[in-house]
Parts: structure tokens; C-alpha cells; sequence
């Protein structure tokens, strides 16, 4: 007899997701080091539409932010979640959350990443902040390292381009993992691990210096992080402990611009260089279009036989992905270059030019489900705007409300046509520092905090309308997804 599916499964978890180096601040209490995001400068009038890269430079370059206090570095003191946790937390209760994705600062626990004993005190933080959350009968859900590698890392070491970076890294994995294994059951060992534009420095900790090939270091790291991830997930199990241990990329699935044959084409290829990432993690291999697209683009990587069949041993357990927008491939404008694309013209724009497409998501969805037949994670998915403050102190966004209308909707499709989805982490449920323009005004949250680009307000957290309404959809296993 064949059952149809209505809707989500009892055991769904509706959470939201954030990143410590976002949130947390206080980047210099309590012995953290400092880390590849806190050197993130904030520009004021940055043309939103064509951020390039979030951070990095050159090694010169990024010693300079480092030493730099007269600009402006958000990161640095976040929302000040380090201090205000119990009362975010119990905010987060109050929303309903049943899950709740967030991070460990890599640099609280080993400021300088190779230190010979880890930070009592960043520990004791995650301790208390993790017990907590469990305490309000949230799940967490733990990435290892969301762009918070400390940043001595990228001095000593030229970040994981290095090998030795693979050691460093399984050190600290290996105590957070043991230590909090009772209380978290899913691990993302990297944020979004394919994301070299924009993101490559605060992902891997390569910088860019004249006469280097940085896309082959680009590539290096990522296979060292490759290992690492393997390697985590031959540890946990080894150590038979009860956690699963997925990979995560950002959805950069494209359409093609038109039916012209070299349209379709090149994004056909484009699109292989992105599910490149979750191929070799979910399937064990590298596959043939990519060490062709490797020998053409003169990207030499170092992978001992050992280090494949590490990797081939050692698949991930789910595939967590982040979606915001989609865009389109024409081969008139664009290469195999990531950071050529088009708008897509039927897509309403945005401030910030993510072209919001909840068709594009149920899209993306089936197409991982298709290709790897595995549980997802939904990790990110929200909207950024820019929102108003009554003066009764009531903030209306209901182009949020929308929004997230819309892609929930698109979910449960994907759902009802056979997606097996763990959880989805609404990105982000209070707001916070920007990962891309490193800003307070590109707001995402249900919950509002009283902060300007440069820090200064009175940090009230405030319930927006969109709070009442996703806590109603929770409540309703995504039943209730009405407007009124």
C-alpha cells in the first residue's frame, strides 16, 4: 500500500541559525584570540550590489586590519551574545525553537590555534551556553568552523592551504566534539565549504599574493578540509559516540539564461563545480569532470593516497546546505568563473541583490535529494532587509512574514515529493552583524536589537511581527502558514 505525505514529519525540528562571530563580540575577553572575521572591516556607502569578497587581501593587508583600531571592525563586538546568551536563549524558547544551529569559536578555545592547552574559560562559556540551550528544550546544532579561524593561523601557517593545518584543526575538533557529545548531536565540521566567492579568506585563511595561483590554494585547503572532515567522522566513531557528522555547502545551484545550447552548457559545468564539494564528501571520490577542470586550470593538488582513501572511507551523514537566492549563467557574459553571473530578469530585486526565488529553492532541494538520496539539513535560509522602528516600538515586516511564506511553502512541496529533511534553521532568528557587507542595517531576524552599523544603541532586543508568525508556523508543524 503507498502512502502520500501531507505535510512535515512529526520529528521535524524548526530552528533558526547563527555564527559566534556574528553574534558573540567581546573578541577580546576572557583570552580569545582573534580570528579572520574580526579583521572584516565595515565601509560606509559600499555599493551592497557587487561585494566581491567579504574580507581578506593580502598577508600585508591583513596584518594591517589586525593592528588597525581607528576603523570600523563589527565583528568585534557582534551583538554582544557573549554576555547575553540567557536572555537570547530565553528568547529563542519563547519563539518556540525546537533547534538552534550556531558555532564555536575556534579562537576562544585555542587563541593562537596551535596553543599547547586549550582556554579554560572559552570552554566553561560553551559549557554554560550549550547547557542552556538544552535546558530550554532547544537542539543544538554544532558548525566547528564558521569563518572563525584564528588568525595566527593565517600568520604562521598561510591557513589550510598548509597540511599542517589538518593536525591543528583535528586537535581542536576532537576536544569540542568528546566534550559535547551528550548535548549535541548534529556537527557541520566547516560552513559552507564551497564557498570561495566570497568567502574564500574567511573559510580557508589563504590570502592573495602577486604571482600565486589562489584558486589552487583555494582548492588545496579545501582538500586538507576534506580530510579533516573524514577523518572527524572516523574519530566519532571509532569513539562510538552519538553524534552525526554532515557536510555543508551554499546552494549556488544556477539556471541557465536562456535554451541557447552554450547556455545550458556552461551552466551544466558550472553547476558540476558545485556539487564537486558534496560529490567527493557523499560519494568518496573525486570526480572526473573535476580533475579535468583541475589539469586545465593549472591546479596542482597535494593528496597522498592515504588522505583519498581516508576520504573514500569516511562519507558524511547528511548534507546541510544555506539558500538565499538564485542566478542565472549566459555564455555571452560569464565563464567558468564563479564570480561571473546574471540577475535572473524575472525575479524581483533587492537591495542587496539577492533575488529572492522560493520556486528556485523546492528546485534545489529536489535536486540534492535526486543526486545523493540522503537526509538534508536545511543551515540558512532568510531574508535581509532594512526595517523600520515605530515609535510605539513595533516593527511591521511583513515582506519577512512573505518571504518566509514563500520558502516554507516551497519546503513542504519538496517535503511532500520525498525530501527527507531533518530541520530547518531560519537564518537568523535575532539580528546581527552582516557576514557579507559586515553591517548592522541588513537585518534578518524575527527579533530586532537597538544597534547601528557602528555599534552604538542601547542593544534591546524587540519582537518584530514576523516573531509572532513564525512562532505560530512552529507551533503548527508548518501547518499554519497563513498571513492574516
Amino acid at each position: 500500500m503507498f502512502e502520500v505525505r501531507s505535510g512535515f514529519p512529526e520529528n521535524f525540528l524548526w530552528g533558526g541559525a547563527s555564527a559566534a562571530c556574528q553574534m558573540e563580540g567581546a573578541y577580546n575577553e576572557d583570552g580569545k584570540g582573534m580570528t579572520v572575521s574580526d579583521v572584516q572591516m565595515y565601509t560606509k556607502n559600499l555599493d551592497r550590489t557587487k561585494m566581491r569578497k567579504e574580507g581578506g587581501g593580502s598577508l600585508a593587508a591583513i596584518r594591517e586590519y589586525a593592528a588597525d583600531t581607528e576603523n570600523c571592525y563589527p565583528k568585534r563586538w557582534g551583538i554582544d551574545f557573549y554576555h547575553r546568551y540567557k536572555e537570547d536563549i530565553a528568547l529563542l524558547k519563547e519563539l518556540g525553537l525546537q533547534c538552534y544551529r550556531t558555532s564555536i569559536a575556534w579562537a576562544r578555545i585555542f587563541p593562537h590555534g596551535d596553543d599547547a592547552e586549550p582556554n579554560e574559560a572559552g570552554l566553561k562559556f560553551y559549557d554554560d551556553m550549550l547547557k542552556t540551550l538544552k535546558e530550554a528544550g532547544i537542539e543544538p546544532i554544532i558548525t566547528i568552523s564558521h569563518y572563525e579561524m584564528p588568525l595566527d593561523l593565517v600568520f604562521r601557517y598561510g591557513g589550510f592551504a598548509n597540511k599542517e593545518l589538518i593536525q591543528i584543526y583535528m586537535r581542536y575538533a576532537k576536544l569540542v566534539l568528546s566534550r559535547y557529545a551528550s548535548l549535541v548531536k548534529y556537527w557541520i565540521p566547516f560552513n559552507q565549504i564551497n564557498l570561495f566567492y566570497p568567502c574564500g579568506f574567511k573559510s580557508t585563511g589563504v590570502t592573495e599574493e602577486p604571482g600565486e595561483n589562489t584558486l589552487e590554494k583555494y582548492y588545496q585547503a579545501v582538500h586538507n578540509q576534506f580530510v579533516c572532515c573524514a577523518l572527524l567522522k572516523e574519530y566519532a566513531e571509532r569513539e562510538r559516540l552519538p553524534v552525526k557528522i554532515g557536510t555543508m555547502v551554499s546552494d549556488r545551484i544556477l539556471y541557465p539564461f536562456s535554451c541557447h545550447p552554450d547556455d545550458i552548457l556552461l551552466t551544466q559545468k558550472r553547476n558540476r563545480m558545485q556539487y564537486f564539494f558534496p560529490d567527493v564528501q557523499l560519494q568518496g571520490t573525486y570526480p572526473a569532470y573535476a580533475l579535468r577542470y583541475f589539469a586545465r586550470n593549472g591546479i596542482d593538488i597535494k593528496a597522498s593516497e592515504e588522505e583519498l582513501e581516508i576520504i573514500r572511507r569516511n562519507t558524511m551523514d547528511f548534507l546541510a546546505f544555506s539558500h538565499y537566492a538564485t542566478r542565472v549563467i549566459n555564455h555571452k557574459t560569464c565563464t567558468m568563473d564563479s564570480k561571473t553571473f546574471d540577475q535572473n530578469p524575472y525575479l524581483e530585486p533587492t537591495p542587496w541583490e539577492w533575488r529572492m526565488d522560493p520556486k528556485g529553492f523546492y528546485h534545489s532541494i529536489s535536486e540534492y535529494t535526486d543526486r545523493y538520496h540522503m537526509p538534508l539539513l536545511i543551515g540558512e535560509n532568510g531574508f535581509g532587509a532594512i526595517d523600520t522602528v515605530e515609535e510605539d516600538g513595533s516593527i511591521h515586516d511583513d515582506y519577512r512574514i512573505r518571504y518566509f511564506h514563500d520558502y516554507i511553502a516551497s519546503m513542504k512541496e519538496a517535503v511532500m515529493d520525498g525530501a527527507d529533511i531533518i530541520a530547518y534553521c531560519a537564518w537568523s532568528p535575532i539580528d546581527m552583524i552582516s557576514s557579507s557587507t559586515s553591517e548592522m542595517t541588513k537585518r534578518y531576524g524575527f527579533v530586532y536589537v537597538d544597534q547601528d552599523d557602528f555599534g552604538n544603541g542601547t542593544g534591546r532586543r524587540m519582537k518584530k511581527d514576523s516573531f509572532n508568525w513564525y512562532q505560530k508556523v512552529i507551533a503548527s508543524n508548518g501547518e499554519d502558514l497563513s498571513m492574516e
